[in-house]
């Protein structure tokens, strides 16, 4: 039970840490739950249940303020839930998956940094024929990694010029509950299974999305956007892959 309560308050510290920089903490879940010693198919459906709690809070909130580009959220997220459905039907080996997602989120990171100037882009009209590819791909990787997808989203929309941090913050919360619902349900109808803690880790997640996301919405400039996004992105890959 105490260590139960000990991964609990780790996964409520995660959600509060990433909600500041418009995430939800799907990557950080999985390498608390790595460090816990959770089965591994126990990991992914597991970080999407708290993905789906944390991301719905953090999305009604940021369409109350009006910080959600739905014209393109749209345009991303229709194929990518798709994607996200047939990556969560797969379930990929121990070792793969831990060296596959770590990788992923350390060039995540590295993408963010080395995009000093795009800090002040503006949010421009995106074609979908541009859209949906990059929506299909980040979705397929949230369903094969259990990730809902924003810390992969935001980097390459950053990257693109097609958002600044801020507003791909603001669009990352809906994608990641868009494609971590798909992809839960392609795991469950796969045979995966939750962890029995987990209202325990999901009342922990939302609570930390609340504190979070006030926070973000009030004192979060671009370039700390940026910088935060960077270093949970890069402490959890560098954490998986030593997993």
């Amino acid at each position: 039970m105490q260590f139960t309560l000990l991964v609990t308050l780790l996964i409520g510290f995660i959600s509060l840490f990433y909600s500041i920089a418009g995430q939800v903490g799907g990557a950080a879940f999985l390498a608390v739950m790595a460090f816990a010693g959770l089965p591994a198919e126990q990991m992914r459906p597991t970080a999407l249940v708290l993905n789906v709690f944390a991301a719905s809070y953090a999305t009604w909130r940021l369409h109350r303020h009006g910080r959600i580009a739905w014209s393109l959220l749209w345009r991303i997220a229709i194929p990518s839930m798709l994607a996200a459905f047939i990556g969560g039907l797969f379930v990929p080996g121990g070792s793969l998956y831990y060296i596959m997602t770590g990788t992923l989120l350390i060039a995540a990171s590295v993408l963010m940094l080395v995009k000093r100037d795009l800090d002040n882009a503006k949010r421009r009209q995106v074609r979908l024929a541009r859209a949906a590819p990059v929506g299909a791909v980040t979705g397929l990787l949230s369903g094969l990694t259990g990730i809902g997808g924003g810390v992969f989203l935001a980097p390459l929309i950053v990257a693109l010029g097609w958002a600044s941090p801020r507003q791909a913050a603001g669009l990352s919360p809906p994608f990641i509950l868009s494609n971590s619902v798909l992809a839960l349900a392609g795991m469950l109808l796969s045979g995966q299974s939750v962890n029995p803690d987990v209202a325990f880790y999901a009342s922990s997640a939302i609570l930390g999305a609340m504190l979070g996301t006030f926070i973000g919405l009030r004192w979060m400039s671009d370039r700390a956007t940026r910088y935060v996004l960077a270093a949970i992105m890069l402490f959890a890959g560098v954490r998986l892959l030593l997993r």
